[in-house]
């Protein structure tokens, strides 16, 4: 059986399973997560902080 990426190995998951609504969910944890990273990591921080 050949590796499959964890990306690839979560679509086939939803697409067999038909759980769509995790799309919406994965989505805005990464940008929860995106926001996270911006207001630690950036001098841009100060301005994002607040809505973090």
């Amino acid at each position: 059986m050949a590796k499959q990426s964890l990306v690839k190995e979560f679509v086939l998951f939803i697409r067999h399973e038909k759980k769509w609504w995790l799309i919406p969910l994965i989505i805005v944890l990464l940008l929860v997560c995106l926001l996270w990273w911006v207001a630690v990591a950036t001098p841009a921080g100060m301005f994002v902080y607040p809505f973090v």
